[in-house]
């Protein structure tokens, strides 16, 4: 069966504010998006997914929506939008935007309509509980952001439940006339021609109809972020609830019967790294799916499907070495079922840098590994060039992850940088001055930046061209499967895709020391960590230390 283009594209994940300023404000915008379309296109990717440009008070950058159907100044337009979107599909690149289905922000109508008092008309749109005879919370949940997730409207007498911000109100998606509206505005997007949506915090709508308290963790841990008091329980009731999977059924065949034999996706942020089983429920069932030749071949009929690709970040606290990653991705593939299609996340915006996180070496070889494997990569915007962390001044800490807990390593502002687009003092991100900049530059822009790294053929921008490439034009890096290879060295992961007669492998070496691998003969080393050039190579494969190859059929 044909994949179709979210299976087999590279989705490239672009925060606005940071991408491309136009206007001189020191924030990017869209139409600074639309400015670089074309070196998308050069890069190699498939589609852009554009981070939230809604209007919005800012209290978490966007995240926090005061209207789902229009542009935020800031940003731009609905008129600079629909450029944005016709531009994009001119050059044959998807564009997908962030759905925020969880919360508003406090300053959306319809919260303000809603905490007018207890007979408003939304009022029911929103989470509304009464104190406990203490006048305490309603129960133990607590704010991602630090403190308890319920904040006293003393008005009205009730608390609001918060999973993030106090300026987050949590939606109540059991409330009919509250889905029905938020329908609306999916469908208000599909009109102007999206591509699909990244469903933020996907898992956090709906929570336990008895709003039980959670229990406490018996070990609690931030997985790869420093342990917060959020992470001292276990959230098995304002999280993760069971009807979620029927709601997304339902977004599920609103977007592919909105426009019947147009391919549409539905990413899914879906942090459950640490439970796969739960991660997959997310693909909801096939009954008319995939294997059916339903919604997903460009028909209406999506039956029991739920979100197209819920995003696994996995990676992101694996560890470096052949052991751990063969792990995680031979689980990842014993989880994905029949009907599914894996992904795989590497950076983002609310994570550190990836050459901060994995230092500069191991970032090129994950580049291998984010390309080279079964699924569907998204690309962090700035990663493809080596940006490094930023260590911003307590002065210019802007994200409310680090400034309302106070925990060093929350803070998201250093993978939020702006890009870099050439070695001018603001990097060509802006005609506003470098102090001027929402964010500082990241040190060493001078060198690390697209127009640097262009004509470089050892630069970690070469590097991800020709990886885009290769896996462009082999079927069997795009649509193939994969078999994870016995018999290399334990610090060596290797893995073969196949398509039909298309073959290719992946072979990492995970170590200070090189190591010699048996290939077989008739290969062609077509990309490499440290060679800028293919080669033929065979019956062995001899690896420098920390490299990263894919080898394809030299006939």
């Amino acid at each position: 069966m044909p994949r179709l283009w979210w299976q087999t594209g590279v989705i490239y994940h672009v925060y606005p504010r940071s991408f491309q300023d136009t206007d001189g404000d020191g924030v990017g915008d869209l139409d600074g998006v639309t400015a670089r379309l074309d070196y998308l296109a050069w890069l190699g990717v498939d589609a852009v997914w554009i981070g939230p440009f809604y209007p919005s008070p800012g209290a978490d950058f966007g995240y926090d929506v005061a209207d789902y159907c229009d542009v935020d100044p800031l940003f731009g337009d609905l008129a600079a939008f629909d450029r944005l979107v016709a531009a994009a599909h001119a050059r044959d690149l998807r564009v997908v935007v962030d759905w925020i289905p969880n919360h508003t922000s406090s300053e959306h109508p319809w919260f303000v309509e809603s905490r007018a008092g207890r007979e408003s008309a939304t009022r029911d749109w929103y989470v509304w509980r009464d104190p406990r005879p203490d006048g305490s919370p309603p129960n133990n949940w607590l704010s991602a952001f630090g403190g308890p997730a319920w904040t006293l409207d003393e008005r009205t007498g009730q608390y609001y439940l918060h999973s993030f911000l106090p300026e987050q109100p949590d939606l109540d998606w059991r409330h009919p006339a509250l889905r029905a509206a938020m329908f609306d505005v999916l469908r208000f997007w599909l009109d102007r021609g999206v591509d699909g949506f990244r469903v933020d915090v996907a898992n956090h709508v709906l929570k336990d109809p008895a709003f039980r308290d959670n229990p406490p963790h018996p070990a609690p841990s931030g997985g790869h972020k420093p342990t917060a008091p959020y992470d001292r329980q276990r959230h098995v009731h304002d999280r993760d609830q069971p009807d979620a999977i029927d709601l997304y059924r339902e977004v599920r065949a609103l977007v592919d019967g909105h426009e019947p034999g147009r391919e549409r996706v539905l990413l899914g942020e879906t942090f459950l790294a640490h439970d796969l089983d739960a991660w997959a429920s997310y693909f909801g069932t096939d009954e008319g799916g995939l294997a059916s030749g339903g919604a997903e071949r460009g028909g209406a009929d999506s039956g029991g499907a739920a979100l197209h690709l819920p995003l696994n970040f996995g990676l992101l606290g694996t560890a470096w070495t052949a052991p751990a990653l063969r792990a995680h991705v031979e689980a990842v593939e014993a989880a994905v079922p029949a009907w599914g299609w894996p992904s795989y996340v590497l950076g983002s915006h609310d994570e550190r840098r990836l050459v901060g996180r994995l230092g500069p070496e191991k970032a090129r070889q994950a580049a291998v590994l984010l390309l080279a494997l079964r699924g569907t990569p998204t690309l962090y915007a700035g990663d493809e060039i080596g940006t490094p962390d930023v260590n911003v001044p307590p002065d210019r800490i802007r994200d409310p992850a680090a400034l309302r807990t106070g925990i060093a390593g929350l803070g998201r502002d250093a993978g939020r940088t702006p890009m870099a687009w050439d070695g001018t003092p603001s990097a060509g991100f802006s005609s506003a001055p470098p102090e001027a900049l929402w964010l500082p530059l990241h040190d060493g822009h001078e060198a690390i930046n697209v127009e640097a790294e262009a004509s470089d053929p050892d630069s970690m921008l070469s590097l991800y061209r020709r990886l885009l490439a290769l896996r462009r034009a082999r079927p069997a890096l795009h649509a193939g499967s994969v078999r994870v290879l016995d018999g290399v060295p334990a610090d060596v992961f290797a893995w073969e895709r196949r398509a039909g007669d298309d073959r290719a492998l992946a072979v990492l070496c995970l170590s200070r020391a090189g190591r010699t691998v048996e290939v077989g003969a008739g290969w062609r080393r077509a990309v490499s960590t440290h060679h800028a050039e293919p080669a033929d190579v065979g019956p062995t494969l001899a690896l420098a230390p920390w490299e990263g190859a894919v080898l394809v059929p030299s006939a």
